[in-house]
């Protein structure tokens, strides 16, 4: 919507950078009264800029609490280095109540879909991975490659 106000209001934030400091500045924009097409941009700006901090503020709790229950429940993955809260959560949910039933790393393989299947026809031997998959732990495999500390955290 920036992109196509009114040149003043556009020039107005050239120079600003950073997107909680262009986002902020337009959230203060004061829109005046409603008689021009600048007024009622600065005023759907400014709803929009508005409504981003909050969403901002929610995700930040929502992102705090997430991380208390995985903290909670997993403290080890927590300090492994490179293995987001979110990638720990995804990999908690895929495992389940029972994280004991994964007893090797083959087994946590192939719950995440990327153990090696057969595919031989005839003369060639080859191999491709599973078309059964755990898609979010699939993800959070291919993100980290935590196999080890996973595989650590299941076997308690």
């Amino acid at each position: 919507m920036l992109v196509n106000a009114p040149q003043a209001l556009r020039e107005r934030f050239i120079g600003i950078t950073g997107k909680m400091t262009l986002i902020r500045a337009i959230a203060a924009l004061r829109p005046g009264a409603l008689v021009s097409t600048t007024a009622s941009t600065k005023m759907a700006l400014r709803a929009l800029a508005n409504r981003w901090l909050m969403l901002d503020a929610e995700i930040k709790e929502h992102e705090a609490v997430l991380e208390q229950l995985v903290r909670a429940h997993a403290p080890a993955l927590m300090d492994a280095p490179g293995v987001s809260t979110g990638t720990i959560a995804d990999m908690l949910i895929v495992l389940g109540d029972n994280p004991q039933r994964i007893r090797s790393e083959a087994a946590f393989a192939k719950l995440c879909g990327v153990c090696p299947v057969p595919a031989s026809s005839g003369k060639t031997n080859r191999h491709r991975l599973s078309s059964v998959l755990q898609f979010s732990a699939e993800v959070g495999f291919e993100n980290s490659l935590v196999g080890g500390p996973f595989i650590s955290f299941c076997r308690g």
